[in-house]
C-alpha cells in the first residue's frame, strides 16, 4: 500500500464533529447543597484525529467545575470521549465543543475545560475552554 492510499483511507474513516453526541452523558442528581465543593476529572488517555492528517492526536483532557444541581456519571464521560476517537477536529474546537456539552446537561456554575496535547513536531499545545453562569 502506498502512502497516496493510507491517506485516503485515512480520509475515509474519518468522522466530522457532528459525529459526537451529547446524549452520552448523564447527570446525577448533587447531593452537597451547600455548593462549596470542586469538581476535577481528568482523561490522561485522550485520543481524537489530526483534522488535516487523519493521524491520532493524544493527550490529556481536565474538566475542573463547580455544580449546581448536578454532576456527571463517570461510565458515560468515558464513552463520551470515546466518540472522539474516530474524529477530526482541532483542539481549539474539541474543548469548546466538550464544555458546550458538559453544560449543556449539567448546567453548572462555573466550568473550565483544558486540552493538554502531547508534542508533535517540538511543539505543546494547550487549549481552556471556561463558563461561567451569569
Amino acid at each position: 500500500m502506498n502512502i497516496d492510499n493510507v491517506t485516503d483511507y485515512l480520509k475515509e474513516i474519518r468522522q466530522d464533529a457532528a459525529f459526537i453526541s451529547a446524549e452520552v452523558l448523564e447527570p446525577i442528581p448533587y447531593q452537597n447543597s451547600e455548593q462549596n465543593t470542586r469538581v476535577e476529572i481528568t482523561n490522561p488517555e485522550f485520543t481524537s484525529l489530526c483534522p488535516k492528517t487523519g493521524l491520532p492526536d493524544m493527550g490529556a483532557i481536565t474538566i475542573k467545575y463547580l455544580p449546581d444541581k448536578h454532576i456527571v456519571e463517570l461510565k458515560s464521560l468515558k464513552y463520551y470521549f470515546m466518540q472522539f476517537r474516530s474524529v477530526g477536529i482541532f483542539y481549539e474546537n474539541l474543548s469548546a465543543l466538550i464544555l458546550n456539552h458538559l453544560v449543556q446537561v449539567l448546567q453548572p456554575l462555573e466550568m473550565t475545560v483544558e486540552a493538554a496535547f502531547t508534542p508533535r513536531g517540538g511543539i505543546t499545545t494547550k487549549v481552556f475552554s471556561t463558563y461561567k453562569k451569569d
